[in-house]
This record gives C-alpha cells, sequence and structure tokens, in this order.
C-alpha cells in the first residue's frame, strides 16, 4: 500500500470518529448510550437524534463539497487561490437569500424553507450568467470565465449592498445573519437533500480525476493526451456551481474550506488527484465538522456562525500561502 493510500485511510477513520464524537459534544454533554436508544423520550435522544446528528451530517456533507469543489477549481484554472466562490456562486446565492428576505413574498407561499430557495435560484443565476458571458467569446477560455466571474461576483455583491441598506432592521440583520454562513437550523430534510446533490457531484469529479491530473500540466498538454477540454471545463463548471449553489442555500457562504482543505491534503498525499481527490472529501467534511463543533461550544450557550470560525482560520492560511509562494510555483 502506497503511503497516499495510507494517509487516506488514516484520514477516513479520523472523519468517522469526528461524525461520532462530534454529536456527543455541546452546552450539555450527551452520554454515548443515547446512540443505542435513538426512540427513547428522553432530552438527551431528542438532542442527539433531532438536533446534532442532522447538524454534524450536515456540516460534513458541506465541508466535504466546498473542498473537492475547491480542489477541482485550482486543478482547471491551474491557480492555488481558486476557491468554489471563484465564479461568484456564493454572490448569486446571497442575492437571492437577501432578495427573499427583503421581499417577504416567499415566507408565507413556500414556508420555512423559502430563504434556501431563493438563495438556490440565485445560484443558478449566477451560473447561467457566467456561462452565458463566457459563451459569447469563441470556445470556453477560463480566463474568459474567471473575468466573468469575478464581475459577476462584484455585481451582485452591490446589490446584496442596496438590498440591505433598503430593509428595515430587523430584515437587515437577518442578511448579515445569512452571509456569515451557519448551520444553526437543519433538518433531515435539508440533509437528505444535500446528501443526493453532493454525492453526485463528488461521484462525477472523482469519475474525472485522470482529466484533471491533465489540466495541472495544461490545456494544450491535455488536449494531447485526448482530453476534450472545452467539454470537461463545462461539465466541471456545472457540476460545481450545482453541487455549491446547493451547499451555499442550505448553510450560507462558509469561505475559505476549498482553499485551505485542499492545500492541506496536497501537503499530506502529493498532487495527484486518484488520492488528492479523496483525501479532499474526507478532510473538508472533517474540517468542517471540528470547526461547527467548536462554533457551537466556544462561547455556549451562544453560538457563533461557523463561517467567523472558517474565516477566522482562512485569513492566517492565506497569507502563509502568500508567504510560502505558491502563487509562483502553481498547483503541481
Amino acid at each position: 500500500m502506497t503511503r497516499p493510500s495510507r494517509i487516506n485511510w488514516v484520514l477516513g477513520l479520523a472523519a468517522l470518529a469526528a461524525l461520532g464524537l462530534s454529536p456527543l459534544i455541546g452546552a450539555v454533554d450527551v452520554p454515548f448510550s443515547t446512540f443505542l436508544h435513538p426512540f427513547d423520550d428522553t432530552p438527551e435522544a431528542s438532542v442527539l437524534w433531532q438536533i446534532r446528528i442532522p447538524r454534524v451530517l450536515l456540516s460534513f456533507l458541506a465541508g466535504a463539497a466546498l473542498s473537492l469543489s475547491g480542489m477541482s477549481f485550482q486543478a482547471m484554472f491551474r491557480n492555488p487561490l481558486a476557491t468554489p466562490f471563484t465564479l461568484g456562486i456564493a454572490s448569486g446565492a446571497s442575492l437571492g437569500a437577501a432578495l427573499g428576505v427583503r421581499l417577504g413574498v416567499f415566507r408565507t407561499a413556500l414556508g420555512g424553507g423559502a430563504v434556501s430557495i431563493c438563495a438556490f435560484l440565485g445560484a443558478l443565476t449566477a451560473t447561467a450568467a457566467v456561462y452565458g458571458l463566457t459563451r459569447l467569446k469563441k470556445g470556453f477560455s477560463t480566463a474568459t470565465m474567471l473575468l466573468a466571474g469575478v464581475a459577476i461576483s462584484f455585481f451582485f455583491s452591490s446589490l446584496i449592498l442596496f438590498v440591505q441598506f433598503t430593509s428595515n432592521l430587523y430584515d437587515s440583520f437577518r442578511i448579515l445573519r445569512w452571509l456569515m454562513g451557519g448551520l444553526q437550523t437543519v433538518d433531515y430534510g435539508d440533509v437528505r437533500l444535500l446528501t443526493v446533490v453532493v454525492l453526485v457531484g463528488s461521484g462525477v469529479i472523482l469519475f474525472l480525476r485522470h482529466e484533471l491530473n491533465l489540466m495541472t500540466t495544461g490545456e494544450d498538454i491535455a488536449t494531447s493526451r485526448g482530453v476534450n477540454v472545452n467539454r470537461l471545463k463545462i461539465v466541471l463548471f456545472l457540476t460545481i456551481s450545482l453541487v455549491v449553489g446547493a451547499v451555499v442555500a442550505v448553510c450560507g457562504p462558509i469561505g475559505f474550506v476549498g482553499l485551505m482543505c485542499p492545500h492541506t491534503c496536497r501537503l499530506m498525499v502529493g498532487s495527484n488527484h486518484r488520492y488528492l481527490s479523496l483525501a479532499s472529501f474526507l478532510f473538508g467534511g472533517m474540517f468542517l465538522t471540528v470547526c461547527d463543533t467548536f462554533a457551537r461550544t466556544v462561547v455556549a450557550p451562544i453560538e457563533l456562525p461557523v463561517g467567523v470560525v472558517t474565516a477566522f482560520l482562512g485569513g492566517p492560511f492565506f497569507l502563509w500561502l502568500l508567504l510560502r509562494g505558491s502563487s509562483e510555483k502553481g498547483i503541481v
């Protein structure tokens, strides 16, 4: 067994440990025996099975999806600073959520998941805008896609500020709180939905891991090895956009996970996507699970938004990446 394979096994065991232990930790500790009695009519069983377990599962799925998406974008753009939010998907989702809160029309018509539905529609709008702008030019250039994503992101961000400024104090706070990202209100419906989206999207990315290896060497070399580069970029772009859009719609924009986790995994298993893709999935899920556990316990009974914790870690990591000189060396 190779070293990267051994590390992936270790990451898998660590991820299982995080999934098993995190639900037991909180402002009120839950005994391990509660796992064996899911249908008991006790406060501990309700807290564990109705609140903490779906939240832990959701944090793992979101972290795995963001990490794997960041790894894919870094390979596709050959840019170590690319993240799942590079193409304006988070800004589109955030604008959709802000409009849903500001207008209030969907609050009674669609029920409790109204903001998530609006956020997902906003993410789809951003995806369609970036795709349309990129297709205006011949081919499907990564440079054009990147510039279109940055332009859409800035434009939508300005609209979010406008919506927030014109909202009343209560709605303005709701928008601000959603923009921080968090996992406070979840149920098994969110988990089931995200499980399907994340597993399908991750399956597509894992299936294309050989093509991702070739993309890191340059588009010309990848083409010479038989890769249909334009088709590959379109498939990855649409897959990642839908996955990230679903994650942001449910959890809000949780930043830096897609930047930190793939780079950390490269230090452990190298740049071969045969191993890196699985490592990014496992480590990303475990990382966000641990961050969320910390966020809901560090100042208990108050819960920090997990996006605050990841941003707090992401700033120093970004500086380390800059000083390390990765931006000049590339990702391989």
